[in-house]
């Protein structure tokens, strides 16, 4: 076999040169985002809410509509803070683009979000599940459901706050200030979230958000996947009134259903199996069926059990439990198994936190932070829908931030002739049949610019 080719960095000798160009941006896929928004009715939808209205004169000022949209574009061109969303005015040549002859500073929109406060995150909230329910009906089904059923998703996580005075933060127990967002998935869309108190129960939100979800969950058979600080009685209760299947770790309350467990004839167990077990050992494992009924509980549920010892030897076997509806999985232990793509929603949720950089509330107003949370779920949201209905199936697995590079930052320069303004996209040629074929298939699109094929 013949060695490969050496690869090296040269030093080409280009003559580089900087001009100033305030009709040129960096940012030209936002406009992406204005047109997508414009063909689900959003701006309409946004501009009738009283509630995200503050001002008492309403000839002054900024409308609702580009409050708005400021978070959506500064989201959607990879800004993660106000000051990132008011470095939007340094870009005259986006400005145009969008349509806005000055976008709100940073002063200017904490004012806003603590004026429109709890209210106005309410309406934002609700205005992100009538996005869902109009995106998911023009999704391909087997971009969305698992089995036939739209997955759901409960989990509270932990937001570290810096500084002192931040509205309703705790300290936990590794010592950090936080507040706790609490959070119900539809899908791959963000249907419900809620800031609070960081020691508040970790499922004390799931029963209002479930049933401020109504409609979404009539749309598909539901499946949602919790974590076991929901499986307390009145949270089982509360899943089998709303959902059509769910599954919930189960770990807080054992010593019932371990004496059950136990008492299982060996006939009930399936065959034994050897697997790498959490802690990197193989172990022996084999599955169950258990009915049993926790405290609280109007009746007795099902658990899929697994019992599990070192495969090297071990006295006592150990247990653990889901507690579940069969369906579809059928035997215990491929229900198990279903449990645990309860992973794959936990790591969606990372594209929120880390690839919109969503980790740290911004402002010491616990209302304030409610507003800011709803309009980047919304964000994501929207570049979500995007993926899940235009982008080509080999490109479905991308993240969020990998979206934001190659679609929203992609260069723009404006020329003049004959009186008419003309913006130049530059698109790798990766990316450009896609465009092509982006601009063709949203109306919208068309509506807001005069689109002229490119040439080549």
């Amino acid at each position: 076999m013949g060695m490969s080719k050496r690869y090296r960095m040269k030093n080409p000798r280009i003559e580089v040169e900087f001009r100033n160009r305030e009709e040129a941006t960096a940012k030209g896929g936002v406009f992406a985002i204005k047109a997508f928004a414009e063909e689900c009715g959003l701006w309409e939808r946004v501009a009738s809410e009283s509630a995200l209205e503050s001002r008492k004169v309403t000839s002054k000022g900024y409308d609702p509509i580009v409050y708005v949209a400021t978070f959506l574009f500064g989201f959607g061109s990879g800004g993660a803070s106000m000051a990132d969303f008011e470095r939007l005015n340094d870009e005259p040549g986006l400005k145009r683009f969008l349509g806005i002859e000055r976008f709100p500073d940073e002063t200017t929109l904490g004012q806003w979000m603590r004026s429109v406060g709890n209210e106005g995150a309410k309406a934002l909230m609700q205005i992100n599940r009538e996005f869902i329910a109009w995106a998911i009906t023009r999704i391909r089904r087997e971009r969305l459901l698992h089995t036939g059923e739209l997955e759901w998703f409960f989990d509270d996580t932990q937001l570290e706050v810096t500084g002192k005075c931040f509205e309703s933060a705790v300290m936990n127990y590794e010592g950090n200030t936080t507040l706790s967002w609490q959070t119900l998935w539809a899908g791959p869309f963000l249907a419900c979230g809620e800031l609070g108190e960081g020691s508040r129960d970790c499922s004390e939100l799931l029963p209002e958000q479930l049933e401020q979800c109504e409609e979404l969950l009539g749309q598909h058979q539901s499946y949602l996947y919790t974590d076991s600080g929901s499986s307390a009685g009145d949270y089982l209760n509360t899943m089998n009134q709303w959902v059509d299947r769910f599954s919930v770790s189960y770990n807080k309350w054992t010593d019932g259903p371990e004496r059950c467990a136990k008492e299982l004839p060996d006939s009930a167990w399936s065959a034994e199996q050897i697997v790498r077990w959490r802690d990197g050992k193989e172990h022996r494992s084999q599955h169950a069926w258990l009915r049993y009924q926790p405290e609280g509980c109007e009746q007795p549920q099902l658990f899929a059990v697994t019992r599990h010892q070192l495969a090297a030897g071990e006295l006592f076997w150990r247990y653990a439990f889901v507690c579940c509806e069969p369906g579809r999985e059928g035997r215990a232990g491929m229900a198990v198994e279903r449990h645990k793509l309860k992973g794959d929603r936990e790591r969606q949720f990372s594209q929120v936190l880390s690839d919109m950089d969503l980790h740290h509330p911004p402002c010491k107003s616990l209302a304030a932070n409610q507003v800011f949370y709803a309009l980047g779920a919304l964000a994501h949201n929207l570049l979500q829908a995007i993926k899940l209905i235009y982008l080509p199936d080999h490109e479905q697995p991308i993240r969020i931030r990998t979206l934001l590079h190659v679609l929203m930052l992609i260069p723009v320069t404006f020329k003049r002739h004959a009186r008419q303004l003309k913006a130049v996209c530059c698109v790798s040629s990766r990316w450009l049949p896609w465009w092509r074929k982006f601009a063709h298939e949203l109306d919208a699109l068309s509506a807001l610019y005069r689109l002229r094929p490119s040439p080549g």
